[in-house]
């Protein structure tokens, strides 16, 4: 019985992760999944937030993502993220200026119909993402 699988996690602008791992747990749409070795074939939409790997050592690794689809085969699980960013690598200052940028837009849309609510929120909540999850690398022992 198999105790990993392969994993594939990309964006447009390359490979975020390429390797054996013995689970997963993604942020989809409706909620976080896990996907355990021998998992049942399935395509799901991904949300904003936090796509955790556990690797065959036990050690783990986190990644900042922000939406995207995770397909799972008998092959592997192959995940399409529209933005990630693994845990030590987010830059803080940078993402939060981004939160700061996306509150004042926020504000500003409540004041100006030529800018969009819903953008500037999701702005917002991809940057208060990237937050949270280095902190949490930060924090870990």
């Amino acid at each position: 019985m198999a105790r990993t699988y392969h994993l594939t996690i990309a964006t447009q602008q390359g490979s975020c992760f390429d390797g054996e791992v013995a689970s997963l747990r993604a942020p989809g749409a409706d909620g976080y999944f896990g996907v355990l070795p021998r998992h049942a074939p399935m395509i799901a939409q991904l949300g904003v937030g936090e796509l955790a790997v556990k690797l065959p050592d036990q050690s783990r690794n986190r990644f900042a993502i922000s939406g995207g689809i995770c397909e799972i085969s008998e092959k592997g699980v192959i995940v399409l993220a529209d933005a990630c960013e693994e845990a030590e690598q987010i830059d803080l200052a940078r993402a939060e200026a981004a939160a700061e940028r996306a509150r004042k837009r926020l504000q500003e849309a409540r004041a100006n119909s030529e800018i969009h609510a819903a953008r500037a929120e999701m702005a917002l909540l991809r940057a208060l993402n990237r937050l949270k999850i280095a902190g949490k690398f930060q924090s870990a022992p």
